[in-house]
């Protein structure tokens, strides 16, 4: 007899619990991640809290249910939330979902769940999947320490304080961005961070066109010079280590370094090479920047 045959599937209570509030992972692009037991709650719970009633209509159609929507997004938190706990209070039970993957992460869901848990109801999630975590474990970079900065603020000294950090922080950090910020952000990060440092970006996860790009900062920053960012993306990028804690300096002291050293007889190549294991930036990277200068 195998071990499969002695295996026994776990009993589970009956599902909606009465007062109870879900939440409920949805697709972050392939529909075939979406769980039976995710499938089963959305067609018989009392009512289903989304961020796009639009969005989240066409997937209830597809699986069948045809239970309301009440729209809850940051822009109605303070009139929805009331709405959204007497029915809870009331014994009904709610279902939370986002428009792509698990609600909590980077949306408002935090504060209803945090309101159900402040009235002691009872609050279940449905697991199910996460651009995050998907991203981080297809990425090969540590995965045992890790933190989650989302998508950064977009007011200038706020956000290179935060990047700062970000270059210093010895996990792996995972972080969210939309395609008309994301290289500026990576050369924020290529100059806190240093061009070697690696880093995994990802786009349209789970979907027809999935792409995860790069090992380095330097290595993805090149790749869109030819191609433009679309879609939304995942950073992963490694922490500081033994191997990156250099403190970087600028792109042009790098390459005032590199050029005092082949003044002073040094060939082009081996004063990269040592300049690059200096600085932390990429020995090929600085060879092309002197090109550059010596050209001009």
């Amino acid at each position: 007899m195998s071990l499969i045959d002695n295996y026994k599937i776990p009993e589970s209570r009956p599902e909606p619990n009465p007062g109870t509030l879900y939440i409920v992972g949805t697709p972050i692009g392939n529909l075939g991640d979406l769980s039976d037991r995710a499938k089963n709650i959305l067609k018989t719970v009392t009512l289903i809290a989304c961020e796009d009633t639009r969005k989240s209509g066409q997937l209830l159609k597809r699986i069948g249910s045809n239970k309301p929507l009440l729209s809850y997004h940051q822009h109605n938190t303070k009139s929805r939330l009331p709405q959204i706990l007497k029915i809870i209070q009331d014994r009904g039970s709610v279902a939370l979902i986002s428009d792509a993957g698990l609600p909590g992460i980077s949306d408002p869901g935090e504060e209803l769940v945090h309101a159900a848990k402040q009235n002691n109801y009872e609050v279940i999630c449905i697991p199910g999947p996460c651009a995050a975590i998907t991203a981080l474990v297809t990425s090969g970079l540590p995965s045992q320490r890790f933190c989650f900065e989302g998508f950064l603020p977009t007011k200038k000294q706020i956000r290179e304080k935060v990047i700062k950090d970000i270059a210093e922080e010895k996990r792996t950090t995972i972080i969210y961005e939309s395609p008309h910020r994301l290289i500026k952000l990576l050369e924020q990060l290529s100059n806190f961070c240093g061009r070697e440092r690696p880093i995994q970006v990802s786009r349209e996860l789970t979907k027809r066109y999935e792409e995860s790009i790069g090992s380095t900062i330097g290595e993805v920053l090149d790749h869109f010079k030819f191609k433009d960012p679309q879609g939304e993306f995942t950073l992963v990028l490694e922490g500081k280590s033994k191997f990156n804690n250099q403190q970087k300096i600028s792109e042009s002291e790098a390459i005032h370094k590199l050029k005092s050293l082949i003044i002073k007889g040094e060939k082009s190549i081996t004063a990269s090479k040592k300049i690059a294991k200096e600085t932390g930036y990429d020995k090929k990277w600085l060879y092309s920047q002197l090109n550059k200068k010596l050209d001009k």
